[in-house]
């Protein structure tokens, strides 16, 4: 009985996704020495260089406070900076973190053919799905 309660229980199941899936990502971005969420926030910052903070928490799905986190981890590593412009925290992405432009899409490549592989055509299709309903849950909230 306790089996069907755990297959049929949409925290439980996503909590077990998310855990298999973020081993993957580990393993895929291990390479770059970034976590996947970091290199994300880089690959945000690459498509726009001067995002605000805010925007990339936007992005991201991340809380603010997880954000500077991050930033703060990746400005250590001399990978991005912010620059303060009136109330707009602005991250900026360093030459040092361009050249790490290459090596995350490829991260972002294996990952996705990894998992393709397992899934085949149903990956991206179980993504957008699993990305609309956290859009309809996050509206209740």
């Amino acid at each position: 009985m306790l089996d069907i309660y755990f297959k049929e229980c949409l925290y439980f199941t996503a909590n077990r996704l998310g855990r298999v899936i973020t081993k993957m990502a580990e393993d895929a971005f291990a390479i770059s020495g970034l976590s996947p969420t970091a290199a994300f926030l880089l690959m945000a910052a690459y498509e726009k260089d001067g995002i605000s903070q805010k925007e990339l928490g936007q992005i991201l799905h991340l809380q603010p406070s997880t954000v500077t986190r991050l930033i703060e981890k990746l400005a250590a590593k001399n990978l991005l900076y912010n620059r303060v412009d009136g109330r707009l925290s602005l991250i900026y992405v360093t030459d040092k973190g361009r050249a790490l432009e290459q090596t995350i899409q490829q991260c972002w490549d294996q990952l996705r053919e990894r998992y393709a592989t397992i899934l085949g055509e149903e990956g991206d299709a179980l993504s957008l799905h699993l990305y609309e309903v956290s859009n309809q849950l996050e509206k209740i909230e």
